[in-house]
């Protein structure tokens, strides 16, 4: 299922393609930790622009799109970025450790268990890659 980023319909298909890849849930298979994603306005995006996922040993156990501020206020990992940076990851455009590394993604949580875990968050920009068919 491919989807246009964003949008909730881009979020349910994340989850089932989390769900359903083998390869995601062997190499995520130890991940413990949920995260929200802040987008802040850029280029298509007027408004900011929240994600919520419940990542649990190779699966996703919950999403929610665009949820009230206060609905998940001790996410392991927060993630920030711009419209178009996030963009620029999900199209391939920018890697997502350089995204990190040049804090063009901003991250807020344990970085020690995120570098610990690269290969889990690769896995899972490719999932993310692979159900965006089009950017807003």
């Amino acid at each position: 299922m491919s989807a246009i980023f964003p949008s909730e319909e881009w979020l349910k298909g994340l989850e089932a393609k989390l769900n359903s890849d083998e390869k995601y849930r062997e190499i995520a298979k130890n991940w413990e930790g949920d995260l929200i994603f802040n987008i802040t306005p850029e280029g298509n995006l007027t408004e900011p622009l929240r994600f919520y996922l419940d990542l649990w040993h190779g699966s996703c156990r919950k999403v929610d799109y665009n949820p009230d501020a206060s609905s998940y206020l001790k996410p392991a990992f927060t993630l920030s970025a711009s419209y178009n940076n996030i963009t620029a990851v999900l199209t391939g455009k920018l890697n997502p450790m350089t995204a990190m590394m040049t804090m063009k993604l901003k991250v807020n949580g344990n970085m020690g268990y995120m570098m610990r875990n690269v290969p889990t968050v690769l896995d899972f920009v490719r999932c993310a890659q692979e159900v965006t068919s089009e950017i807003l």
